[in-house]
């Protein structure tokens, strides 16, 4: 079946989720507890370890055949606009997220900030900036539009770019 890398994602959200939700449904009733008042029998909830592990076991085959489609796919498909596949896009994202919020910290300084603290001699101390703070603000403001470029393009593909996925 063909699906967009968003809705293959989405896919292998709900197998990951039906998969948790069954190994904690499992967790419960596995062991039980009775009294010893209690009749075993009717207090024992429904559990069948073959059936139950098999269902698991299926669970875990699809999410390794919608993970490998999209991986195939992100290591396959050119992001247009950028030099790049989809898996390395993946990398530059964060690592552009990153650096912009480290050029914020350093255009949301003045270029001499009085410390709030005292040393002992009670000598009234000041920080400065040891760069051009216009030009941080430059590539604060590039490196913001290429980060939102990039995830514009991500979000394009994504909704239109397919992997054939059979179970």
């Amino acid at each position: 079946m063909t699906y967009t890398l968003q809705e293959a994602a989405k896919l292998l959200k709900t197998l990951n989720e039906k998969l948790e939700a069954s190994l904690s449904i499992e967790e419960q009733k596995r062991v039980f507890v009775a009294a010893t008042v209690e009749n075993v029998d009717d207090v024992r909830p429904a559990y069948d370890y073959a059936l139950t592990r098999s269902e698991q076991e299926e669970l875990r085959r699809k999410i390794r055949v919608v993970k490998h489609a999209i991986n195939t796919s992100n290591c396959a498909t050119t992001v247009p606009g950028f030099d790049m596949t989809i898996d390395q896009l993946l990398v530059l994202i964060p690592q552009l997220t990153a650096d912009r919020q480290k050029l914020y910290k350093m255009v949301d300084r003045l270029p001499k900030q009085r410390l709030q603290s005292y040393n002992k001699n009670n000598l009234i101390e000041y920080e400065y900036a040891n760069y051009d703070i216009e030009a941080v603000k430059a590539d604060y403001e590039a490196v913001s539009k290429k980060l939102i470029e990039a995830q514009t393009a991500l979000d394009k593909l994504n909704a239109s770019a397919v992997v054939e996925i059979s179970f």
